[in-house]
């Protein structure tokens, strides 16, 4: 992976910074795989919008992605790599031994050609699956499940990726990409290798269009409103705002917000770095 840097020869190209797309291997989506994707413009069923600064942007479909990874033992050949526009992290066409195809999260390792697999007894490859009784301690994971069949739900955007640290009976110790170490069932499965496009964070817009193209309105800041619009608002001047707060008044910037009674506390060794 790869970024460029453009020629200033328009005001929006100035500070733009685009990603390369060198390990993109087929532009077009497999069709099988596609479903609409309805845009709301933050509107609810009523029609009142319950989410600010979203509405316009391109037309895009749904990938449908296996977050399961359950076809165990089959192996599969990676057809392509392929941008979703739905996500950070690119996607990878696989077809099965059984004429299957299904997407997945491409992992930085993957290449066309390659095979795959998923199970209990395969090896500890990049892209295949294995619960994490299975892989070896100290290995870089990604796409990694909270609750076993559920499908993974942890380190799935660009570039992420967690290590299994430890083993204790039915629990294993992860470390994830915010810095928490947390337990998890041993019987979880997880995707061996770090997630595709880690140089998106490197990436810059360059114009305020490009936000609007991807369905993004312009936001207010909470200084610039009236005290009847966010409790930041209003004062003589450029008042600064006093503490920062969201507009229901909840303390931001370093207040915390998790219950102190959640059920999932117990499997959290270590928070997350500060």
């Amino acid at each position: 992976m790869s970024v460029r840097k453009l020629k200033p020869i328009t005001p929006g190209q100035r500070f733009r910074v685009v990603n390369e797309f060198d390990s993109i291997t087929k532009s077009k989506p497999e069709k099988s795989l596609l479903v609409p994707l309805k845009r709301t413009g933050g509107r609810n069923n009523t029609g009142k919008m319950t989410m600010r600064y979203k509405g316009g942007g391109h037309k895009k479909k749904y990938r449908i992605i296996d977050f399961n990874r359950d076809k165990f033992d089959i192996s599969a050949e990676v057809m392509s790599i392929e941008y979703d526009p739905n996500r950070s992290a690119f996607i990878a066409l696989l077809k099965y031994d059984d004429d299957e195809k299904r997407y997945i999260i491409a992992q930085k390792e993957l290449k066309t050609g390659q095979k795959v697999v998923s199970g209990e007894n395969v090896s500890p490859n990049p892209g295949n699956a294995l619960p994490l009784s299975k892989i070896p301690l100290g290995t870089v994971i990604s796409c990694i499940e909270l609750k076993p069949g559920k499908g993974a739900s942890m380190a799935r955007s660009a570039g992420s990726f967690a290590q299994l640290m430890a083993r204790d009976g039915k629990f294993s110790t992860i470390k994830l990409p915010s810095g928490e170490t947390r337990m998890v069932l041993s019987n979880c499965y997880a995707t061996i290798g770090v997630v595709s496009n880690s140089d998106h964070q490197l990436t810059v817009s360059g114009k305020a269009g490009r936000k609007r193209w991807q369905g993004i309105r312009p936001r207010t800041r909470p200084v610039a409103m009236n005290p009847v619009d966010h409790p930041m608002g209003g004062g003589e001047g450029r008042a600064s705002g006093g503490h920062p707060r969201s507009r229901k008044g909840i303390p931001a910037k370093g207040f915390k917000t998790r219950s102190k009674s959640k059920e999932s506390n117990k499997y959290i060794i270590e928070r997350r770095n500060k």
